[in-house]
């Protein structure tokens, strides 16, 4: 590579100068494109499923991929405090202590993923039966959680390596690597469950044979581009960075935690309702479809969340306030008004939209009533997002903790326990429980912004 080019990758990478909107879009479109072939994953494996195999298998396929994608998130939040970490000492210019907090995170996540893999393996029938799966759909369910389980690691592997990259502000190799995965993802998936006809297993086994090609992908890559930091096997180790990279992603982890519970719970709700058996299998498998369509609708929030974190930390680093908070503002004009597109499609177009993934009339309406009710979240969490990317990026973590707790706590789950015994059979008002929520978070949001500001005006001052 020349020193030409170099130059032009570092300033690429360097979010303190130039255009915010035109950096901000160029960081955040390679992440909205990996999280949309990420999403790719769960999608064609209810897709392929859903013609292919049976009504019990979309809801053991649903129940057991919501359930390994709490752990992701969770893990991912964690690797959040990396992100933002890397993206402090990128702007400080700091690349002694990059390199341990790259290794600290290395050894960090080994640990987790074995910890995890025993987990999932050992304890995946009483997960099943905690997430209420109907009972035709118990063994796959199971199924799916142990094949995933005994992949575990090729998950959280490559999602911790996509998140060092993000802290280096370099978002277009994740998007290469998953992109070839995923279409190795949908070839196994319709080798496996369409041709050999392995259902609810060979969904699981095409995902996690996918991720390791991920996996393998990102860590060749390592061994080839100009890095901003040099690590050494001494920098594996426990060192004063993990500490850091832990007080500021333990708490994104734990409120993706409580996120992903309430989420959990819905299912669990959900899968309790319906008159009949009929109407609770219809209802449980249409609410799967439905998550795989909503969290196509989430993905612009998550991409903003992101790519705000490292572009505001990046500036933090830097001392450059003024041009974070207008990079957030810029992210709700960005998230807002994709979000406007968004929702119209989910409200109106819900059973066209379900009809992708399976052909069965009852499923799309089932599914199509949701996301009639979940329609505004695509508005909604784009602005609450890009809030919690600018908390993240100035270390604000733990009030995105108490924000998110107060959201799922005291609105989500109350509201859907409550819709899913008045409207038994009908999952529209259960789908309003998540704006309900994110409205609730907005005004929090905004009331700490007021003060957060207000506080960092009066330091500028005494400074």
């Amino acid at each position: 590579m020349t020193e030409e080019m170099t130059q032009r990758r570092r300033e690429t990478m360097d979010f303190t100068r130039g255009s915010i909107f035109r950096k901000l879009l160029k960081f955040m479109l390679p992440i909205l494109g990996a999280l949309i072939l990420q999403t790719m994953y769960g999608a064609v494996d209810i897709l392929v499923v859903g013609w292919f195999g049976t009504g019990s298998s979309i809801s053991a396929v649903s129940t057991g991929s919501s359930t390994i994608n709490m752990v992701v998130f969770i893990l991912n939040g964690l690797a959040m405090g990396v992100t933002v970490l890397m993206g402090r000492y990128l702007g400080e210019g700091n690349e002694r202590r990059l390199s341990k907090v790259v290794g600290g995170a290395i050894l960090v996540f080994l640990i987790l993923s074995a910890v995890t893999t025993v987990l999932l393996l050992a304890f995946s029938p009483e997960i099943a039966r905690l997430m209420q799966a109907p009972e035709e759909a118990m063994d796959g369910t199971v199924l799916y959680i142990r094949i995933c389980g005994g992949g575990i690691v090729f998950i959280i592997g490559y999602n911790l390596i996509s998140s060092i990259f993000r802290g280096m502000g370099n978002s277009r190799l994740p998007l290469i690597f998953v992109g070839i995965a995923c279409v190795i993802n949908i070839f196994l998936d319709l080798l496996f469950v369409a041709a050999f006809r392995m259902d609810v297993a060979g969904a699981a086994l095409a995902t996690v044979i996918a991720q390791a090609f991920s996996l393998i992908m990102s860590l060749g890559m390592c061994n080839k581009i100009q890095l901003p930091f040099s690590l050494h096997r001494e920098d594996i180790c426990f060192s004063p960075e993990i500490g850091r990279f832990l007080w500021m992603g333990l708490p994104i982890a734990f409120q993706e935690l409580l996120t992903q519970f309430s989420f959990l719970c819905l299912l669990a709700f959900v899968n309790g309702m319906g008159s009949t058996e009929a109407i609770r299998l219809a209802s449980s498998s249409g609410y799967g479809i439905a998550n795989k369509v909503t969290a196509i609708v989430m993905l612009v929030p998550a991409a903003l969340m992101q790519s705000m974190s490292s572009f505001i930390a990046q500036n933090v680093g830097a001392g450059k306030e003024r041009r974070a908070q207008k990079a957030m503002g810029y992210g709700m004009l960005i998230g807002g008004g994709i979000g406007v597109l968004m929702t119209f499609a989910a409200f109106f177009f819900g059973r066209e939209l379900a009809a992708i993934f399976t052909p069965d009339a009852v499923y799309q309406l089932k599914a199509a009533e949701y996301l009639q009710g979940f329609s505004l979240e695509a508005i909604l969490t784009s602005v609450l997002f890009s809030f919690i990317g600018y908390y993240n990026g100035h270390n604000q973590t733990l009030f995105v903790l108490f924000q998110g707790t107060l959201q799922s706590f005291l609105v989500r789950l109350p509201v859907a326990y409550i819709m899913s015994k008045m409207f038994t059979d009908s999952l529209v008002y259960i789908g309003a429980a998540a704006p309900a929520a994110t409205v609730f978070g907005i005004i929090i949001n905004l009331i700490y912004f007021q003060i957060y500001t207000g506080k960092l005006k009066k330091l500028e001052v005494e400074g």
